[in-house]
């Protein structure tokens, strides 16, 4: 079956089954106008065109957002089933967790929620107009946050990436044109098209593209990725696919990563206390595990546990590892579900199933397996862990876990909390971005930092207007005197 994902192109919906497209799920197509063909309609041809959306006050953004967001109701909003019904099949998620993101999209265009976004992450008063600041050298500086004409690769593990955006775009007052990735093409054009049937003039609506080109097109990029087509480019993608996009960065052009990340937790030895202790916190690691069928940047792949690696140590992590893959099966369908697991992955289990030692291994196939290490070290092959399969490490000393951080760490989830107050500086210095209670690493608070960094802020150009009073003869003359006093 083949489903047909237009283009949007600032309001207007253009049809046409150019290209056909395989998913990254075997089996699934999917249709869509070539690109290449209106390469030069895509970006916006006059900057000064983001007059009209700067123009609007952010509670005129606020509102018509909430207006879509009542829209986006998965029951009777029929771009939205088709997005569903695609991402069932071309997405890694089962069809619980789907039906749960879709179910909640709505959730995120709430006027509360976007009005603490906007304040959080950049100040309202910064987008509403120039903010008047006294300067140590005499001078008023006004300031603004300016929008951008920017790409954003999206990322298509869930569906929340697309709706962010969207909503990131219009708070910033921004032009956006949206690469929908293959495993969700879908998404980011129902949100679109929810937009153009609400309002299609309206000024968020005309200043967001959304449509689907195989990455690497250079007809297709060599044409969008120029300074005087684009200011900024957001990717979420892998190694791969940031390193051939910082292959156009020049000066007049940001880039902005979304890089993916492995997240770990660490469980201290107070989990060890006694069965009913051991069962919580092995509650709340599953979720922080399973979430999402562990497809989020934020989902545990490797956990560290201070029982000790003694016998009486490996007993309890053996012991612990049951208990966190019973509690993976018990979380409801909305959250986690059975999926296949990846080939690779698949033959490293069996692997270690014939012929390891140093691991015991509770589970399997589509229920996910959970590996506990019977060293103080994790699985080689750490990085490929997906679908619900965990690797446990006991340790002696939690040292060990924090030498295990580097750049590529984003979250971390820790019980119980005094231990992640006591290691959050050390886990910041080696590299991690996010600490957070264990169980709720899924569960991130979208109106704060993202990655290491304040994203909106940097999507926004920071515009300065100097205001000298005094005559810039006395500027001169007082800058002469200070010359001649330090000398």
């Amino acid at each position: 079956m083949t489903t047909h994902v237009p283009l949007i192109i600032r309001g207007r919906i253009i049809a046409g089954a150019d290209l056909t497209f395989g998913a990254r799920r075997e089996g699934t197509e999917f249709s869509t106008p070539d690109v290449r063909r209106h390469i030069t309609a895509l970006p916006l041809s006059d900057a000064g065109e983001l007059a009209d959306i700067h123009a609007l006050s952010t509670e005129q953004v606020i509102a018509f957002l909430a207006a879509v967001g009542r829209e986006l109701v998965l029951d009777r909003n029929p771009f939205l089933q088709e997005a569903y019904d695609l991402s069932i099949r071309s997405s890694g998620l089962s069809e619980g967790i789907v039906r749960q993101l879709y179910g909640s999209l709505d959730t995120l265009f709430a006027a509360d929620f976007i009005r603490e976004l906007a304040e959080n992450a950049i100040g309202i008063r910064y987008l509403d107009g120039w903010v008047p600041r006294r300067m140590a050298n005499g001078s008023t500086c006004n300031i603004r946050a300016f929008g951008a004409r920017a790409v954003h690769v999206l990322a298509g593990n869930v569906p929340m990436p697309s709706a962010l955006g969207v909503i990131r775009n219009a708070i910033t007052r921004s032009d956006a044109i949206f690469k929908t990735p293959s495993n969700d093409p879908m998404t980011a054009v129902a949100i679109a098209r929810t937009m153009i049937a609400l309002d299609p003039d309206h000024p968020v609506t005309r200043h967001l593209s959304v449509g689907y080109w195989k990455g690497g097109d250079s007809a297709v990029e060599d044409e969008l990725y120029r300074p005087d087509r684009i200011d900024k480019i957001i990717a979420w993608g892998g190694q791969a696919s940031i390193a051939h996009i910082a292959k156009y960065i020049q000066p007049g052009i940001d880039l902005i990563t979304m890089d993916p990340k492995l997240s770990s937790s660490i469980v201290g030895r107070e989990a060890f206390a006694d069965e009913a202790t051991m069962r919580d916190v092995a509650g709340r690691l599953a979720l922080d595990i399973a979430t999402f069928n562990q497809q989020a940047c934020a989902n545990s792949r490797v956990t560290y546990l201070e029982c000790g690696i003694d016998r009486a140590g490996l007993a309890r992590a053996n012991r612990f590892g049951e208990m966190v893959f019973e509690a993976i099966q018990a979380l409801p369908a909305g959250t986690s579900g059975p999926a296949p697991i990846d080939r690779a992955l698949a033959e490293e289990l069996q692997a270690l199933r014939m012929a390891s030692f140093d691991h015991a291994v509770t589970g399997g196939g589509p229920a996910g397996a959970v590996i506990v290490s019977q060293i103080d070290e994790p699985v080689d092959f750490a990085p490929m862990l997906n679908n619900r399969v965990a690797n446990l490490v006991p340790v002696d000393d939690l040292d060990i876990a924090v030498r295990s951080v580097t750049s590529y760490t984003q979250t971390i989830g820790i019980w119980p909390e005094h231990l992640k107050t006591r290691l959050r500086d050390r886990l910041v210095f080696n590299g991690a971005q996010r600490v957070v209670s264990l169980g709720y690493a899924c569960k991130a608070a979208m109106a704060g930092p993202h990655d290491g960094m304040e994203p909106l802020r940097r999507m926004c150009r920071w515009i300065t207007d100097e205001v000298h009073d005094d005559a810039p003869t006395a500027n001169c003359r007082q800058r002469n005197e200070l010359a001649e006093t330090a000398g």
